[in-house]
């Protein structure tokens, strides 16, 4: 493969988060945490961590808020090198508030996004070398489903992306609030055609593209029907809001073979959101640095989720030595289980 520029670049929208401290509820709260988040950021943001080369292609309002997302991207080691930004009265940052729950009351979200200046997003912003510069891109489900531009914004990119020479990676990360299982099934079925590696959870092949059989029936028919490479499938148990279990599936088609490895148990979950944006950015880097080696993927995938449960805020904060650790740790627990169990 050619040297490209970037490991990866990927497009979507970038948001204001705001959240209530101590477990406020969000209408008791006088005061709110301010970060910034989105999905395809937070799988950027994460493979830079690790050590990779990424960019983040999105639409800002050129105001002190799209400063201050600008600033925060470039923190994580995002390139700032595809934002454009949009100069008027009407550009606003898409925001939601964020409510962290306590057994047995869940957390809550309200959004606040529907004129937000990503909408407004055209491949006319960008030169047509850009596409050329990437190993791979990768965009999700909540990209397509904004509206009608996103949509036809993200279809275009994947196209001209894919023609350069780019693995193609999409997370359906299904949004029940953003459109139906109908709806996303034919929007995303549209896409696949081009899609090298897709990250879908059990769930949503059920109900969203009507799926039956196991888990790993449903992964393989993705490939049968669509010349996709890989398919990731996470596996999260909830016990309460503070108490998860975390791990993945993962299959190559070119193998047919299936991945998987204990699961991270009783995770002491801090902040849920960003965690499966997480895992796609370690099962990413495992698969761009180790030359699509799913086994790495696997591992780096499941670490990087498991630890952001840990972290609060959207977009992960470990670094490969941290990581390698915490897988490291995992395998040593299981080999030690493993031993006292054929004693």
């Amino acid at each position: 493969m050619t040297k490209k520029d970037f490991d990866l670049i990927a497009l979507g929208e970038v948001l204001l988060r705001l959240s209530s401290p101590n477990h406020e509820r969000l209408v008791q709260s006088d005061t709110f945490q301010k970060q910034v988040g989105g999905a395809e950021l937070n799988v950027v943001s994460g493979v830079s961590l690790l050590g990779l080369r990424t960019g983040i292609i999105s639409k800002l309002p050129e105001n002190d808020l799209g400063t201050y997302v600008k600033n925060k991207i470039r923190f994580s080691g995002v390139s700032d090198d595809f934002l454009v930004y949009e100069n008027n009265k009407d550009s606003r940052l898409g925001i939601y508030y964020y409510e962290y729950g306590a057994h047995p009351r869940k957390p809550s979200i309200v959004y606040d996004r529907l004129y937000s200046t990503i909408k407004n997003i055209d491949t006319a912003d960008y030169d047509d070398e850009m596409y050329g510069k990437a190993k791979c891109f990768h965009t999700s489900g909540i990209t397509l489903a904004l509206c009608e531009q996103t949509h036809k914004t993200a279809v275009e990119m994947i196209k001209k992306f894919k023609a350069s020479g780019a693995l193609i990676s999409f997370d359906v990360n299904f949004r029940a609030n953003l459109w139906t299982g109908a709806e996303a099934k034919a929007c995303i079925e549209e896409i696949l055609p081009y899609v090298d590696i897709l990250f879908c959870s059990e769930d949503t092949s059920r109900l969203t593209f009507l799926k039956e059989g196991t888990a790993e029936e449903m992964m393989k028919s993705f490939t049968e029907e669509y010349p996709i490479s890989i398919v990731a499938s996470t596996q999260r148990i909830v016990f309460s809001p503070k108490l998860h279990t975390f791990g993945s599936v993962i299959y190559n088609a070119k193998e047919d073979k299936y991945f998987t490895e204990e699961p991270y148990e009783n995770i002491e979950v801090v902040d849920r959101i960003g965690s499966g944006d997480a895992y796609v950015s370690g099962a990413l880097y495992g698969l761009l640095a180790y030359d699509m080696d799913c086994r790495k993927a696997l591992e780096y995938g499941n670490a990087s989720g498991a630890v952001k449960n840990t972290i609060q805020g959207d977009v992960a904060s470990s670094d490969l030595k941290e990581i390698n650790r915490i897988i490291h740790n995992h395998k040593n627990k299981h080999k030690k289980n493993q031993s006292e169990m054929e004693r």
